[in-house]
């Protein structure tokens, strides 16, 4: 990240993106994740998460507790609070649900002026996005992106640290149908767990356990699921629903070679 912000300078670039990276390391998986990309193992047919996504949604606590001690980073345009919806001026006076850095559920509280001001997290989903701007929270980069018609940086909130799971290869016995699979958010946007899963392993059973181009197979195949038809009312998935129209990155992994096949 630091990398970054020194060719920003020297080289006039600017930009950033979310980091997914797989290391293998003396019989284990080190998996991290900063941004909305994730990674899951199947084994014997069983998902393993071995990350999460970094959103405004998951990580409310954490963007709040930052903007309670720094307030200034929020331009006084924004509040660290969380309230269901919009707060209209005519509420003022009114109590209404909110919660903050320190609370999972809801309480009451009575409107005040600074309440009007913008949410620093607003919506919910694939919508929710942090200072109205951004839907990731989490990544590299992007040292100079900052809130729409205003001097507001987003970066102190955009953490490129990363979270770290590991997976110990050598406590398993691994077949070949056994993989880790890595997938950007245009994977995981139109396709859940349980379905990635299920398309790994139709695919897998299709090939013989020894064909090193099963595994470039189910990849393909993931990636052109989510991205769907091509219909009139654009990209579809099987179910008529709208394919992703994010950028699908998938690899697979595998953590058994034909010699461990049973």
């Amino acid at each position: 990240d630091d990398q970054i912000e020194r060719e920003r300078a020297s080289q006039h670039l600017a930009g950033g993106c979310c980091a997914l990276a797989a290391i293998y390391l003396l019989g284990k998986f080190y998996v991290a994740n900063a941004g909305d990309s994730r990674a899951i193992i199947i084994r014997n047919g069983e998902i393993i998460p071995m990350s999460r996504e970094f959103t405004p949604e998951t990580e409310r606590q954490r963007l709040q507790f930052l903007a309670l001690l720094r307030p200034e980073l929020l331009g006084k345009e924004f509040t660290h609070l969380e309230f269901p919806r919009r707060i209209q001026p005519k509420e003022l006076g009114k109590k209404m649900l909110y919660r903050d850095q320190n609370m999972n559920g809801w309480a009451y509280k009575k409107i005040e002026e600074d309440d009007l001001k913008f949410p620093l997290i607003f919506g919910e989903g694939k919508k929710a996005r942090m200072m109205a701007t951004i839907g990731v929270t989490r990544g590299l980069g992007d040292h100079d992106l900052k809130v729409f018609s205003s001097n507001i940086h987003i970066k102190p909130f955009l953490s490129c640290f990363p979270e770290v799971r590991v997976y110990d290869l050598t406590q398993y016995e691994h077949c070949p149908d056994d993989v880790l699979v890595l997938g950007t958010d245009g994977l995981w946007d139109v396709t859940n767990d349980k379905e990635v899963a299920g398309v790994v392993m139709e695919v897998l059973t299709s090939y013989e356990p020894n064909d090193p181009c099963r595994y470039t197979m189910v990849a393909q195949e993931l990636v052109v699921r989510s991205r769907g038809v091509l219909k009139e009312r654009g990209w579809r998935l099987a179910n008529d629903k709208l394919g992703s129209g994010d950028d699908i990155s998938v690899f697979v992994i595998p953590l058994g070679g034909p010699g461990n096949y049973t």
